[in-house]
């Protein structure tokens, strides 16, 4: 028979037991709650890092701020100096499958894959889901919302002047009256505008290849990484 001392911890040693499973337990929900919290960094509220590099000469005039509106003509590969930081929060908007979406959405890919963005994608499922496919993006609080799909262009310029502190850029496109948030890449076999304008004449998907969109979203992010917003880019 154990002496009453041991009898004592033999009692005790289930109650010990219970509380370091018990105690396991919490640790584990603290560590589960924990990740929940910092397992998505788009959760937390943070500055965005400077943009890596600068755009090359030609780009923009240094000496004046382009128009509202206005479209610029920066010299081929002027844009091939800058990139966003790394884990630069971008969110990828499409609608539709037809093959220049499908080229643009591919040039956005490679751009993230090559600059190490933080990407994440928002599809609008069909023409209802335009508008809340855009607010969607918006809710993601990113850097910046790269739109895909002639599609957008209407209910983009619906949407973005009522969020003047997220920046869009449309590619292979344009809004007729964009706000200082929007940003633009064209090309002379793009420019769809929306607003019953209609597609232009000289619109031509074999345009849309890849190396002309690579180059078209590396240039539109180069301007908003300089903060040259708000106007039409041409690349040809």
């Amino acid at each position: 028979m154990l002496p009453a001392s041991g009898r004592a911890r033999a009692a005790r040693r289930p109650a010990l037991i219970a509380s370091a499973a018990g105690l396991s337990v919490l640790v584990a929900v603290i560590g589960l709650l924990g990740g929940c919290a910092t397992g998505d960094a788009w959760s937390t509220p943070r500055t965005a890092a400077a943009a890596v590099g600068s755009v090359g000469a030609g780009f923009v005039d240094p000496s004046s701020t382009p128009d509202p509106a206005s479209t610029i003509v920066p010299r081929a590969g002027s844009w091939d100096s800058i990139s966003p930081p790394v884990g630069y929060r971008v969110v990828l908007l499409s609608a539709g499958d037809a093959a220049p979406t499908a080229a643009l959405v591919a040039a956005v890919d490679q751009w993230a894959k090559d600059t190490r963005v933080d990407l994440r994608t928002v599809v609008a499922a069909d023409d209802d889901d335009l508008v809340p496919a855009i607010v969607r993006a918006i809710d993601l609080h990113p850097d910046l919302v790269i739109s895909a799909g002639d599609a957008l262009v209407d209910p983009l310029a619906l949407v973005t002047a009522s969020h003047l502190d997220q920046q869009f850029l449309v590619v292979g496109a344009e809004l007729a009256e964009p706000t200082l948030n929007v940003t633009a890449v064209d090309w002379a076999g793009a420019s769809f505008r929306g607003e019953g304008l209609g597609t232009a004449s000289t619109y031509d998907p074999a345009s849309f290849t890849a190396v002309r969109c690579g180059a078209a979203v590396r240039a539109g992010a180069a301007a908003v990484l300089t903060g040259v917003t708000g106007i039409v880019i041409w690349v040809d």
